[in-house]
């Protein structure tokens, strides 16, 4: 019996702006080690037995951020799937479900979200197999973990009867709202309620058996998505028209609140935390004699108990105590600790305004590498263009710039009109506007370019593809 886990890439994160952002949320940082959140939860199932290639579900926005990620990391997903809308997570089992169900009737499913920090992965292991035992006997098993304060930010579950004399499986008696301060600290004192951490451990069948019971638009829904998907490259793209009708439902409020079969299986050093805000993940960094965690070129004085992250320049503080400072490229976050969670109004006075500093950094991955803004005034603007070898983008051209190249690493292969020509370190080309063009990196190393761009209009939009490795361009 394989185990299949289902890794949930979805979510904006802005709770953790301005390194999370719409378009490359916290899963895809590298915020509490060598890797990055969703590299950490691939990596950590190595120790599961009998576990298959893991099934990614996430949007196509981010379909080449997660297909590189996972390339770096050595991992094959057995499938990424696209959602065409988000509708949350009882869907997006679903889909995982019947793709696992294709394999064996008697497929089991760990489902995982991608921007957890788990530091037991001994424990997290042994949680598994225990799930897995209750699971494969047609329990729907959530992972509840043993709190270690009163905190008000996460839904709890209290835990009933148990299932196996000796065990740490319970059936779940019900599911709590996230409490008040009051109710929390009532919760510790009294015992039998645990953390709600959003991973479960479900027989692929019995999920869907109780979501065609409760929720039967959800898995109708699901089967023709499915059914009428395309396979793109690795991408698997639900059809748009059935996934958007599903309705927008959470798996607890869809199945696990509903079923008589909810279980629990109960972790107490498990070492978790899903990070929802800067001052959550100060709570787990390496901090000094004054309390302080401290991460890149960061210089202090008088400074205590505070989280000061610098990326790109020197951050100085001093005589501060408390506080959240994080640098990146184009936006710095100054907040209290106390506080921290309501950078979400910040998000929002920038969504309000239009502004990319929301959902883009100054540096935007691309499929085929990335892109920097260096520099902009009236008419023109100056880009750092990164591509990755073997890579190249679309074949375009724009209605309303001219562009300059300049090589300053590397090699590139320029299709500029109808000519081809090759280009090395110091050596320039000229693209004049309405000229179609491709830039291709035929070599070992990665291509570095200055690109300058001159026009009455320079925006991302004012690109025509005809042709794109990456299924950018729309079907006839």
């Amino acid at each position: 019996m394989q185990i299949h886990p289902v890794i949930l890439c979805g979510g904006s994160g802005t709770r953790l702006w301005p390194m999370s952002r719409g378009g490359y949320p916290k899963q895809y940082l590298k915020l509490t080690g060598d890797n990055t959140l969703v590299q950490q939860t691939v990596l950590r199932l190595r120790g599961v037995a009998d576990i298959a290639a893991p099934i990614v579900v996430t949007n196509n926005e981010q379909r080449f951020l997660v297909a590189e990620q996972l390339r770096q990391v050595d991992v094959a997903a057995s499938a990424i799937v696209l959602e065409p809308a988000s509708r949350n997570t009882a869907p997006a089992i679903a889909i995982a479900a019947l793709l696992a169900l294709r394999d064996s009737p008697e497929s089991l499913l760990l489902v995982l979200p991608s921007d957890h920090v788990i530091a037991g992965e001994a424990a997290f292991v042994k949680a598994a197999s225990d799930a897995a035992q209750i699971a494969k006997d047609g329990f729907l098993v959530t992972f509840g973990i043993t709190p270690t304060e009163p905190h008000t930010g996460y839904g709890y579950i209290r835990a009933g009867a148990s299932l196996v004399d000796g065990s740490q499986a319970f059936a779940v008696d019900s599911f709590v709202e996230k409490p008040d301060a009051e109710t929390a600290q009532r919760f510790i004192a009294q015992g039998g309620y645990y953390w709600n951490s959003g991973m479960f451990m479900l027989k692929a069948s019995t999920y869907m058996e109780e979501l065609r019971r409760f929720e039967p638009e959800i898995a109708l829904q699901a089967e023709l998505a499915l059914k009428a998907a395309q396979h793109d490259n690795d991408f698997v793209r639900l059809d748009e028209p059935a996934f958007s009708a599903s309705p927008n439902i959470s798996v607890d409020n869809a199945v696990m609140e509903k079923t008589k079969r909810a279980a629990v299986v109960t972790v107490a050093d498990l070492g978790w935390n899903d990070i929802g805000s800067w001052t959550a993940l100060a709570d787990i960094a390496e901090r000094d004699a004054q309390g302080n965690a401290l991460f890149g070129d960061v210089l202090t004085d008088a400074v205590s108990n505070s989280y000061i992250r610098a990326e790109h320049r020197l951050v100085a503080a001093i005589g501060l105590d408390n506080v959240v400072i994080v640098e990146t490229a184009d936006a710095v976050l100054v907040a209290h600790r106390d506080q921290a969670q309501d950078v979400k109004k910040i998000v929002a006075q920038l969504n309000a305004m239009g502004r990319h500093e929301s959902v883009t950094h100054r540096r935007v991955v691309r499929p085929w590498g990335s892109y920097e803004g260096i520099d902009s005034g009236d008419r023109f603007q100056v880009k750092r263009i990164v591509v990755s070898p073997g890579a190249q983008l679309s074949l375009q051209m724009h209605h309303h710039r001219a562009e300059h190249w300049i090589v300053v690493k590397g090699t590139a292969l320029v299709t500029n009109g109808d000519k081809e020509i090759v280009l090395t370190e110091n050596q320039s080309t000229y693209i004049p506007l309405g000229v179609t063009h491709r830039l291709l990196n035929p070599g070992k190393i990665p291509l570095e370019l200055i690109e300058v761009q001159s026009g009455a209009y320079l925006g991302e939009d004012d690109i025509v593809r005809f042709e794109d490795t990456y299924g950018r361009v729309p079907k006839a």
